[in-house]
C-alpha cells in the first residue's frame, strides 16, 4: 500500500507533542514521585538527556532512511535482520501497552476506567482509518488546550504542607519511568513515508518536539513539587489547583487521548513495516488492518492489566528499542551521543526490570 507524503513540519511536531505531553504531565509524576521523592527533578535530567541522545540518534537515521518503521527498519538496515526483527517486536508491544495506559488515564480521570478506556480506543482507532492527516489536526488542537491548562495551573497552584523527601535510591527507577514519558518522538519516525521533505522535516520535528516538552515538563515537575510535596506520589495534577481541578481533569482526558492518537499512529505504522517483511502475517500490510489490529490488541490489554503495571512493561520495551537505535547511529559513524543513549538505555531498562 503506498503512503502519501501530507505531513509538514508543524505536523509532525504535534505528533511528537501529542505524545509525549499528554503521557508525561498526566500518567508519570506520581510513581516517579513514589519512587524518587524531590529526587525527581534529578530523575527527570538524566531521563531528559537520554532522550535527547536517543531523539538525534533517531533524526540521523530517520534522515537516511525515511521509512514507515522507525528502529524496526534502521536495525534491519544497520545491524542485521535479528537486530531489527526484536526492534520491531519490542515497539509493537510496548507502544501497544502504552495504548492501554493511555486509555485507562482517560478512564480514571472520567471515573470509569476500563468502559471509557474501551470506547477511547474505538473512536480514534476510527478516526485513524479515516486518514493521518485528519488525526494530525486533530492532535494539534489537543496539545494548545492542554499547554494553556498546564500554564493556568501553574499559576494558580497552592502551596505545599509537607516538602517531598529526597530518595536517591529511587533516581534511576524514576528515570526510568519518565523515560516512558519523552518517548513520543519516535512516532514522527514511523511516519516517514507520510512527511514532505523527510530528511529535512524529520530531524527538525524530532529536535523542536523534545524541546518544547523538556521545558513544559521541567515547569510543571517544579510546580507540583511546590504543591503537593510529599503528597504528590498519590496524588493527581488536578491535587495542584483545586480550583481548577474540573479543568484540569478534563484537559488530562483530552492529553491522554491525543497521546493514544499519536501511539496508535506509529503502532500500526510499525505492524505495517514488519507485514511487509513477512514478519507478521501479510493482512497487516494493509494500513487499515494494522490499525483495527491495533486496537483490538489494546483492548485487550485495557480489559486485563492496570496503568502501572502497563506504564512499566512499555517502559522496558521502549528502552531496548532505543538501546537498538543508539547501536545503528554508532555505525553511521556517530560515536558520542549513541553511546552515552545507548549506556543511559541499558541501564534504565536494568532499574525498571524489577518492577515488572
Amino acid at each position: 500500500m503506498q503512503l502519501t507524503r501530507s505531513l509538514t513540519l508543524t505536523d509532525a511536531v504535534f505528533v511528537g507533542l501529542g505524545s509525549m505531553i499528554g503521557a508525561g504531565v498526566f500518567a508519570v509524576f506520581a510513581p516517579a514521585a513514589a519512587a524518587a521523592g524531590s529526587a525527581l527533578l534529578v530523575s527527570l535530567v538524566i531521563a531528559g538527556v537520554i532522550a535527547c541522545c536517543n531523539a538525534l540518534s533517531s533524526a540521523w537515521l530517520a534522515a537516511r532512511y525515511p521509512q514507515s518503521g522507525g528502529t524496526y527498519v534502521y536495525g534491519r538496515e544497520r545491524l542485521g535482520r535479528l537486530w531489527g526483527d526484536l526492534a520491531g517486536f519490542a515497539f509493537v508491544l510496548g507502544k501497544t501497552a502504552s495504548c492501554a495506559a493511555m486509555a485507562l488515564t482517560v478512564g480514571v480521570y472520567a471515573g470509569a476506567p476500563k468502559p471509557v478506556a474501551v470506547a477511547a480506543i474505538v473512536a480514534l482507532t476510527a478516526l485513524n482509518l479515516t486518514g493521518v492527516q485528519k488525526s494530525a489536526l486533530v492532535t494539534r488542537i489537543i496539545v494548545v488546550v492542554v499547554v494553556l491548562v498546564l500554564v493556568l495551573t501553574s499559576v494558580t497552584a497552592r502551596e505545599a504542607v509537607q516538602p517531598a523527601e529526597f530518595l536517591p535510591a529511587g533516581i534511576l527507577p524514576a528515570a526510568a519511568l519518565l523515560f516512558f514519558a519523552f518517548a513520543g518522538y519516535a512516532r514522527i519516525a514511523t511516519l516517514g513515508e507520510e512527511v514532505r521533505e523527510p530528511a529535512r522535516t524529520i530531524p527538525r520535528a524530532v529536535v523542536i518536539s523534545l524541546g518544547i516538552t523538556l521545558v513544559v515538563y521541567s515547569v510543571v515537575a517544579l510546580v507540583a513539587l511546590n504543591a503537593l510535596g510529599s503528597s504528590l506520589a498519590v496524588s493527581t495534577l488536578a491535587d495542584v489547583s483545586p480550583s481548577l481541578a474540573p479543568v484540569i481533569r478534563v484537559a488530562a482526558c483530552l492529553a491522554a487521548l491525543g497521546s493514544l492518537l499519536s501511539l496508535q499512529l506509529g503502532v500500526s505504522r510499525t505492524t505495517l513495516a514488519m507485514a511487509r517483511d513477512r514478519r507478521l502475517p501479510g493482512f497487516l500490510a494493509d494500513l487499515r488492518w494494522a490499525e483495527i489490529a491495533t486496537g483490538l490488541v489494546a483492548i485487550g490489554l485495557v480489559l486485563t492489566v492496570d496503568v502501572t503495571r502497563a506504564i512499566v512493561f512499555s517502559s522496558f520495551c521502549v528502552l531496548l528499542y532505543y538501546a537498538i537505535a543508539n547501536a545503528s547511529a554508532w555505525t553511521l559513524g556517530k560515536r558520542v551521543v549513541p553511546a552515552v543513549g545507548l549506556a543511559g538505555c541499558l541501564t534504565l531498562a536494568g532499574a525498571v526490570l524489577w518492577q515488572l
